[in-house]
């Protein structure tokens, strides 16, 4: 890409990761790419959730910032999978209670079937949690324990982890990340939109009278207007909240109640009659918030619901009310603009794929966008409304599955979550099979994944999925038996070496 001016509208998470990313990626191919973002002081950062995906530990490597740098700037601490309590509805097998983990560590043996086939078969009161059975990882996040230890190298760790954080102070830090690579910022409210004779975005126009700012390809970080790729070039949002019932939240900051309370290393979310909770930990405070559904609870229900879990914490604090719109842009690049962030699409903060979906969308730009010529542009906005658009279709199937399997049938809110006719086909037909057979690798295209096998197989069997068990001969559960002894000597090693999660915080704060 020579001589060509990558212009992103909008600054927040979405743009300067982006820009943050570009720069560095381009920067290696191409000494002719300026990247420009535009930062409106009128579009606020949306902070629905403070969560990520162990894949921002990748993108933070190929940024080339320290680990210790960034947990002090934006405030982050480790997340090590997900906590749900309260979602099963019914104690599950071998678990002894309605609460379960989605870690983050791949099973012993893997993301084949592993030992899958021989926990189903040891079916009984005695067998733990599938989670527990086959890693070392939910032994490690429920004795509130650490990731790694202080002299692990920068991302990396005996155990698979991502990041909580603070939003604003996230996005402050990959702008200046990006400026640091080269990234001209202008800070600017957007009040015209120019388009050139063949349809394409030509300029954006300040609207305090200054330049219009010309660019070959334009990146939408505009936030829910979407303001490029919706507003102007026209395209068609698609809604899922027929599928995923969720468009409100309530978030609450709460301090600790001392200043060394335990850190949990994972997203605490809880599940109550028209929803669920989230409870992150971060290192002076932790954020909640109630995400619920307006077709089945009030806002005063949700800020009852959210004060009654918060306890005495919090007595004088006002909850923010956030209202959003689930789904996605049909057509996610047009001509010469790419939507990134929340103009492309939104979810709930279940799972934490926003910030994720950014990074995808980045390493795609900084690989279809070769060129910036009419014919390669054209190109490659045809092989990304493939791509991008099913992952975000998959990425609805999974959460819808944390929904549709419960047992819970107490409220509206869970029947209609459970009622066949709320589910996505690919998902109704995925459920039908595995009522027969064990998941397969071939029930996944694996481009348009997010999440792995693995995590399915985490949820379904948190949740108490009842799929049959398979025929185990005699000698593989011998080796079955032996692995599991494996997996819980290695749980006994991890609590040993590993430090607390506050201590490691507390030790990259200080580094």
């Amino acid at each position: 890409m020579n001589d060509t001016r990558i212009v992103i509208v909008g600054g927040g998470t979405a743009g300067w990761l982006t820009a943050a990313y570009l720069s560095r990626s381009l920067g290696k191919t191409s000494s002719g790419t300026r990247i420009t973002v535009v930062e409106s002081p009128d579009i606020s950062i949306i902070g629905v959730g403070e969560g990520s995906f162990p894949t921002l530990r990748s993108t933070l490597a190929a940024l080339g910032v320290s680990e210790a740098a960034f947990c002090k700037a934006a405030d982050a601490t480790f997340k090590q999978g997900v906590r749900f309590t309260g979602w099963a509805g019914a104690p599950t097998p071998g678990q002894g209670g309605d609460d379960y983990m989605h870690v983050f560590d791949l099973p012993y043996g893997g993301d084949t079937p592993g030992l899958l086939p021989a926990w189903l078969a040891t079916a009984g009161s005695n067998r733990p949690a599938y989670a527990d059975a086959v890693t070392a990882q939910e032994a490690v996040m429920r004795a509130g324990l650490a990731p790694k230890r202080p002299g692990d190298r920068d991302f990396e760790a005996p155990f698979n982890y991502a990041y909580h954080f603070d939003a604003p102070k996230l996005a402050g830090f990959l702008r200046d990340v990006a400026v640091a690579n080269g990234v001209e910022r202008i800070v600017a409210t957007i009040g015209e939109v120019r388009r050139a004779a063949d349809g394409d975005i030509a300029a954006v126009v300040p609207d305090d009278g200054r330049e219009p700012i010309a660019g070959d390809l334009f990146v939408d970080c505009t936030g829910f207007s979407a303001r490029l790729i919706g507003e102007t070039l026209g395209s068609a949002f698609r809604p899922v909240d027929d599928i995923l019932f969720n468009d409100r939240a309530l978030a609450l900051q709460l301090p600790y109640d001392r200043p060394d309370a335990p850190i949990a290393s994972y997203t605490h979310a809880t599940a109550h009659g028209g929803g669920w909770i989230w409870d992150i930990g971060l290192s002076e405070r932790r954020g909640t918030g109630c995400v619920y559904s307006s077709r089945h609870m009030s806002d005063d229900e949700a800020e009852r619901v959210l004060r009654s879990y918060a306890g005495p914490g919090a007595q004088g604090l006002s909850p923010r009310l956030l209202k959003f719109r689930t789904g996605y842009r049909e057509a996610q690049w047009i001509g010469n603009t790419v939507a990134v962030g929340l103009s492309a699409g939104f979810f709930e903060p279940l799972e934490s794929t926003g910030i994720m979906l950014i990074e995808v969308a980045a390493r795609m730009i900084s690989e279809f966008a070769a060129n910036t010529d009419k014919g390669s542009l054209a190109a490659a906005a045809r092989s990304y409304n493939k791509l991008m658009p099913a992952r975000f279709a998959a990425i609805v199937e999974f959460l819808k599955l944390h929904y549709a399997i419960s047992h819970r049938r107490d409220t509206a809110y869970w029947r209609d979550n459970t009622d066949p006719a709320s589910w996505p086909d690919g998902l109704a037909d995925k459920i039908a099979q595995w009522r027969r057979r064990l998941p397969s690798r071939f029930d996944f295209i694996v481009d348009h994944e997010s999440f792995l096998p693995p995590s399915w197989q985490y949820i379904l069997y948190g949740l108490g999925f009842d799929t049959p068990a398979p025929t185990v001969d005699p000698q593989s559960l011998d080796a079955a038996s032996a692995a599991f002894g494996r997996v819980r000597q290695a749980q006994v090693k991890a609590i040993e070496a590993l430090p607390s999660h506050r201590a490691l915080v507390q030790h990259l704060h200080q580094t």
